[in-house]
């Protein structure tokens, strides 16, 4: 931290009386009143360097007390300028610099009231120490928060030039340890406009913006309850600053703060922008991830899950291309089209490809799907439309297994017992018998709870099976056979078979005398 002293005389202000006063062999002839203080001192000094009161006694000379209300920095501001009027030493910081800059202003200690006034001597302590410093910048920008009106303003600036330095240094050096923690201490509102320049300048990576986002929310949002309209201020805000890549924030952050925005009542734009920001990067999310409870605590929003997953399987498709399609003419020719028009057609073409789920992370979201249905299968009040709905929404493609998928619905039966037969049958649709390992086909198989069709299919499946695995085993079995037997056998030339393949060798010559007889009738046919 800088430090900055002005003055040479030591300390002489005292109290008495709940009087403050200064020790000097001359009578005080001035008292000030500045909020709840009061301060009997002396009219040259001051009138010397405070504008203001010049103008105050200009316009009645004779008066000994005046009022200051609503001084900014209270009492302790006012009485480091008396010092500093005084000659007396003041020590400067940029924990006081903020609060004596505005009672400065407010007093009117400026340079054209006297040369070398503390007006000049604090904003060129700012400018060269202050705003040079990290921890300096940090520390009056908080302090800033208690003088808003007066920190904005042009004559001081000091708001959004302490913005500014802090957001340049972040720019120069994003890789720097502890910057997104130290940035966490500000209040929303200048966390906000810092983030803001950051983003802009354009070289910070998106990954490290996130971060920081995250020790924002982990300072601010654990504590969060719904009646605190700052906490869901602090919410929206961070929503609004996150970078627009994709995985630059995990999808874990943005399940706390999907839950953070249900505790805290959050605008449905705030909810809806992060359940898409979820859903296009669904193949990085766990179970975990999507346990979102329902906003009065009767379970899991299924709901919520099944937007994400729309989101993930049409991402790519909802976007516009960049021009209208060309209109084609009538007639069989028509113009091509101009290079660059192909062009950027094409680079649509390849964005929507890029940004398209593959099918690797179709496959992993189905694994996720599944064991999210697991987990909330056991949930009372979930309706077969809804837990149908979210296992159908998966493609057949991505389950290479429905082990998991079976699962999910032998706890839904156990679960809801009274489950009506057409729920039951409703319930298994999804469900694909071919794809179940040996061990839950074994287990289905005598599954008391599922409906008898699903049981054939079943036990059909797995005869089918056993028959296709005895059939490759005795293939396996007379393969050996066959090869020692072809190996037994020597191959001579006077036995008429080729090399080739076991075929005659006669039968090319054979061919060659039919294809003769064949151009002989041609020739008599023409001759």
């Amino acid at each position: 931290m800088k430090y900055m002293k002005l003055g040479t005389r030591p300390d002489t202000f005292y109290t008495s009386d709940s009087i403050r006063s200064v020790y000097t062999e001359v009578t005080c002839d001035l008292i000030i009143h500045v909020n709840e203080t009061r301060y009997l001192l002396h009219k040259f000094p001051l009138l010397a360097k405070c504008g203001r009161l010049q103008r105050l006694f200009s316009d009645n000379p004779s008066m000994d007390s005046i009022d200051l209300p609503d001084f900014p920095g209270g009492a302790e501001a006012f009485e480091t300028c008396a010092k500093f009027c005084y000659g007396i030493s003041i020590t400067l910081s940029a924990f006081n610099l903020v609060s004596i800059r505005c009672a400065c202003a407010y007093l009117d200690m400026s340079e054209r009231v006297e040369r070398g006034n503390l007006s000049l001597k604090l904003d060129s302590f700012f400018s060269s120490c202050v705003l040079r410093g990290w921890k300096d910048s940090l520390v009056a920008l908080r302090s800033t928060k208690a003088y808003a009106p007066q920190c904005e303003e042009d004559e001081l600036g000091i708001t959004p030039r302490c913005v500014d330095a802090i957001a340049s240094k972040v720019a120069a050096d994003p890789s720097r340890a502890g910057w997104g923690d130290d940035l966490a201490e500000l209040g929303i509102d200048h966390y906000w406009r810092v983030m803001l320049v950051v983003r802009s300048v354009g070289t910070v990576p998106p990954g490290l913006v996130g971060e920081a986002l995250r020790a924002y929310a982990a300072r601010w949002l654990p504590h969060a309850r719904r009646d605190e309209s700052r906490h869901r201020a602090v919410l929206e805000r961070i929503v609004n600053l996150l970078p627009a890549e994709k995985g630059a924030v995990g999808c874990g952050f943005l399940s706390m703060l999907l839950k953070a925005s249900n505790v805290l009542g959050a605008s449905e734009a705030t909810k809806g922008e992060l359940v898409r920001r979820v859903g296009v990067q669904l193949e990085q999310a766990t179970v975990e991830d999507l346990m979102i409870s329902l906003d009065d605590g009767s379970g899991y929003d299924v709901d919520v899950v099944a937007s994400m997953l729309d989101h993930f399987m049409t991402r790519g498709e909802k976007r516009s291309p960049p021009t209208s399609p060309p209109r084609r003419r009538p007639g069989p020719e028509r113009r091509r089209r101009s290079r660059s028009a192909e062009d950027v057609e094409f680079g649509y073409q390849e964005s929507r490809r890029s940004s398209a789920a593959s099918h690797g992370a179709k496959l992993l979201v189905a694994k996720v799907i599944d064991g999210y249905l697991k987990e909330v299968a056991g949930e009372p009040n979930l309706p077969v439309s809804k837990f149908v709905a979210l296992a159908e929404a998966v493609p057949d493609f991505a389950r290479t297994d429905h082990d998991d998928l079976y699962k999910a619905i032998d706890i839904y039966l156990r679960a809801h017992p009274n489950l009506e037969k057409e729920e039951r049958k409703r319930l298994c649709r999804a469900l694909d018998c071919k794809k179940l390992s040996v061990e839950a086909c074994m287990h289905a198989a005598q599954n008391e709870l599922l409906p008898l069709r699903v049981v054939v299919q079943l036990l059909y499946f797995d005869q089918a099976r056993s028959a296709t695995a005895a059939a490759a085993a005795a293939a396996a079995a007379t393969t050996p056979n066959i090869k020692a037997l072809l190996a037994s056998k020597s191959v001579r030339g006077s036995e008429g078979w080729s090399v080739s393949g076991l075929r005659p060798s006669g039968f090319e010559e054979l061919g060659h005398h039919a294809a003769d007889e064949a151009g002989g009738r041609g020739r008599r046919r023409f001759g």
